[in-house]
């Protein structure tokens, strides 16, 4: 007789070994239902967390410039502002190279090269010196961003983008509640330590990108061109009203945005009489809540309309600002900060994934770089018009233009965006 294989009764009855609790499916893992993402979209977390984690020389650059170098306050501001307007010129740019070159190509590229430039930042001395690695720091760092949104979009199922960003964003705000913490303390030990720190990390970010396989997609027109060769969608970005008219809404929403660290820190100190240990604790709070909830939510709406979650954003973001003008105790602060922090976590993955829909498959660079370059706008413009409206005009002024800003924006994103579909919709369509 010929061994058998079949179980006996005894065995069969025998129930399968379990885990009597699994942290992945359990409602407390605010993360569940990730699982399902693309590796590729994994190793562009790991790269976001380990380069945010070592960020630290741009918010504390001002203070270097004047203590270690002896720059005025003046000449050391005026350094951001050359970072910022570096920012909206190489913003596009690298977006274009994505489409022409291959997004993985330029996240590797920006990332090793930024790297070296900020080793070689502190051999700069005089104000010709810094400004020129200021712009080639710059340069470099700020092609990683629209490469990085549009090489998602290339790896990612229409349904499951807005959680691929909102992960994206949960990499970035893990690695900026350390990194800034970190720089500070490295700053009263040594500034060339923080600069060799920072640059570290992000050589070890681009290695990450550099020494692991990544799915064959080049990123270069990938199902971009029609079968004769002609391109899909409007001739530029000029010729899509509708998406110029969503940058406006997302210029708009930014200014309202970056108040959070300029008009908002001022009115808390000076006209409310508040410590700034209180104002750091709001940005514990924002971190907290978009790490326990921002994937959540986005798991939740994924089959909701962009559009809605647009409008829903920016609403949030004019009612949160907005409200300071009538709230004056810190308990009412903390509300407004939860208020427009829910807007955030809705608002800028539904931005990613809107963008990531209408944009023409060819040029996905280029319209990630169009919206990088309205985001650094705004950053550009939004503090300075925030503290001017405030010492001009008083608080409940500057908090009424900003709930008015955020209202037009929602208007905008409602006018702008009604071609948009829901990503379990768009799916379907493609498949």
């Amino acid at each position: 007789m010929g061994l058998t294989t079949e179980p006996t009764v005894r065995e069969s009855r025998r129930p399968p070994r379990r885990w009597p609790f699994s942290f992945a499916d359990s409602r407390l893992n605010p993360w569940r239902g990730l699982g399902g993402l693309p590796r590729e979209v994994w190793l562009l977390f790991a790269t976001n967390l380990i380069n945010r984690t070592g960020m630290m020389v741009l918010p504390f650059l001002v203070l270097y410039l004047t203590r270690e170098l002896g720059f005025s306050p003046a000449r050391a501001g005026a350094m951001l502002a050359v970072y910022g307007a570096s920012a909206i010129v190489f913003g596009p740019i690298g977006g274009r190279l994505s489409d022409r070159l291959g997004a993985l190509r330029v996240m590797r590229a920006s990332l090793i090269a930024s790297g070296f430039a900020l080793l070689l930042f502190p051999a700069a001395k005089s104000f010709t010196a810094v400004a020129a690695m200021t712009v080639l720091w710059a340069g470099c760092g700020e092609m990683f961003r629209p490469a990085s949104l549009a090489a998602i979009t290339h790896v990612v199922a229409p349904e499951q983008r807005r959680q691929a960003f909102a992960l994206n964003r949960l990499a970035i705000n893990l690695g900026m509640s350390i990194g800034p913490a970190l720089g500070g303390f490295l700053a009263t030990v040594s500034f060339r330590a923080m600069f060799a720190v920072d640059a570290v990390t992000t050589l070890l970010a681009g290695a990450v990108l550099l020494l692991t396989p990544w799915r064959a997609f080049s990123g270069v027109n990938s199902e971009a061109t029609a079968r004769d060769g002609d391109t899909v969608g409007p001739a530029t970005i000029f010729h899509d009203t509708f998406f110029l008219i969503f940058l406006g809404g997302v210029f708009l929403v930014g200014i309202v945005f970056f108040q959070h660290e300029s008009a908002l820190p001022l009115y808390l100190v000076q006209y409310l009489g508040l410590s700034p240990a209180f104002y750091g604790l709001l940005f514990t709070i924002n971190t907290l809540l978009i790490v326990a909830l921002e994937v959540p939510i986005n798991t939740a709406t994924a089959h909701w309309p962009n559009t809605r979650l647009l409008v829903i954003g920016c609403l949030l973001f004019a009612v949160g600002f907005g409200a300071l003008g009538v709230i004056a105790s810190p308990a009412g602060v903390i509300a407004t900060v939860v208020v427009w922090t829910f807007g955030e976590m809705m608002l800028f993955p539904a931005i990613s994934a809107h963008m990531a829909e209408i944009a023409p498959e060819n040029r996905r660079g280029v319209y990630m770089g169009a919206y990088s370059m309205s985001l650094s706008l705004a950053l550009t413009v939004g503090p300075w018009m925030g503290i001017q409206l405030l010492a001009a005009f008083g608080p409940v002024n500057v908090w009424s233009v900003m709930f008015a800003l955020g209202a037009l924006a929602a208007v905008s994103m409602a006018y702008a965006a009604p071609r948009a579909r829901s990503p379990l919709a768009a799916g379907a369509a493609g498949s």
